[in-house]
Order: C-alpha cells, then structure tokens, then sequence
C-alpha cells in the first residue's frame, strides 16, 4: 500500500541517471489503542475471595495479589522458594529466568501455611502447587503437579458463580496500581517488583489516574479558589494607609 502523494505519480521527476529509491509503504497494522488495566475494586476482591473451595486457591490468589507475580511465575514455586522467616517468595522471571525474591503479605503467608497442612509432607525440590484430586496416568492415582489449565478451570468456576470474567494477570494489574498509588514506594520500587526491564514500561501501564479521583480534586480546586476570593482582604500593617497602597498597587488585592 504505498504512501498517498496527493495525486501525484511515484518517480515522477526521477533522473535515469539515478538509482531509484524505496518508496514508503502503510503500515497494514493499525495502531490500537492501548487498554487500561483492569483492577479489581476492594469490594469484588472480597466476594472473589470468598467464593473460593480450597486452601489451596485462596493461598494462590492471595500470594498473586500481595507479591504481583505473574501466573506462570507463582505456579513455578517450589518449597525451597518460600522464606518464611523474612516472608519472601522466589520466583524465576519470565523470559530471562532469572530468580528474584518478593516480598509477600502475612496473609498469603497464613493461607499458604493451611494449604500445606492439608497436603502433608513436601520435598524441599517439589513444586508447591498440586491438584486436589488424584488423577492415574499409568501409575496409579497420585496428586498431578497443577498447570495453568488448572488454574484457569479455578477462575472460571468463580466466575460463572459471580458472573465475572477475572483471570489472574487481574491480580497482577491490581497490586501493581494499589503499589503505584502509595506514596512511600517509587516507581522504581514498583518496577523492581513487577521484573520490568525499563522503567517506561512500568510509567506506561501503570502511571494513570483514575477519571473520577482527577475529577473531584479539581472540584476541590475550583471549591477552595471560589472560598478564597469570597474572604475579605487581609488588614493593612500598621504605619501603611490602605488609600497609599491602592495607588501603589492599582487597587489590585493585596
């Protein structure tokens, strides 16, 4: 699809003497709109979290929620991942594979702790994530290490029993925003925590403000300029007559 050039012919005034040059082309792949990232309001966070079965799926979601790992990342845990003194999980990042330790919430840490009670023995090089039911594969029926089919299969029974669509970068997305609007973490932290190779990325996706907070601190604004001009001037200092300032200052408010 070559440039439009208002009518005019490619290489009209073109020298035979010269090579030709490349001609623009349209990119067929139009740009779209980047979409903003989905959170998910304290409210729905509740009721998504109580419609869970397991230990199990509350200690995944709540780990995913506070740490901001992406899904493929949390199902990656082994038992020598978890610090559970300091309460830090390691992760292997997607992509590069390398390993970082996140911090995570005392909670995720609780729901952790139930869910491993109720599965027994682990060794320490054994994924942490397993299925609930026993599964035979040719060698019995035994616990299956869990997938992302599996996790999705948790999603999507939670969501037709709320008539929802949540899937788990939602998570992701929600601590990333909830981190972003705290005041005592910098974007750098924040860019730490998600694995961002650049900060832009980070600034890109999560820098954004929410319509109606920008909304009603401009209202505010206007509100507290409106009072402003309502007051009445401040006293003159004593030795100053309020007629020589007026002539000095154009009558302008002092």
């Amino acid at each position: 699809m070559p440039l439009d050039r208002k009518g005019r012919r490619p290489h009209a005034h073109h020298n035979p003497l010269e090579p030709f040059r490349a001609e623009g082309r349209i990119r067929y792949n139009l740009k779209v709109p980047r979409s903003r990232p989905r959170e998910i309001p304290d409210e729905c966070w509740k009721e998504l979290f109580g419609s869970l079965r397991s230990n199990r799926d509350r200690a995944i979601l709540a780990l995913d929620l506070s740490c901001a790992a992406r899904a493929s990342e949390v199902l990656g845990l082994r038992g020598v991942d978890l610090d559970w003194g300091d309460q830090l999980v390691r992760v292997r990042r997607k992509g590069s594979d390398a390993e970082q330790w996140l911090p995570a919430s005392p909670e995720a840490f609780i729901w952790l702790r139930l869910y491993l009670a109720d599965l027994g023995l682990l060794e320490p090089n054994d994924p942490i994530w397993w299925t609930l039911r026993r599964r035979d594969h040719g060698d019995g029926l035994r616990h299956q290490p869990m997938n992302y089919d599996a996790l999705r299969a948790v999603l999507r029974r939670v969501n037709a029993l709320l008539g929802t669509n949540y899937t788990m970068h939602d998570l992701r997305h929600t601590a990333a925003l909830r981190m972003s609007r705290d005041e005592s973490l910098s974007l750098r932290d924040v860019q730490t925590i998600l694995g961002h190779a650049h900060l832009s990325t980070t600034a890109d996706i999560y820098l954004i403000e929410d319509e109606a907070r920008v909304i009603r601190r401009v209202a505010e604004h206007l509100a507290a300029r409106e009072l402003r001009a309502q007051q009445p001037p401040p006293p003159v200092a004593v030795g100053y007559h309020a007629t020589d300032l007026d002539v000095l200052f154009g009558g302008l408010p002092r």
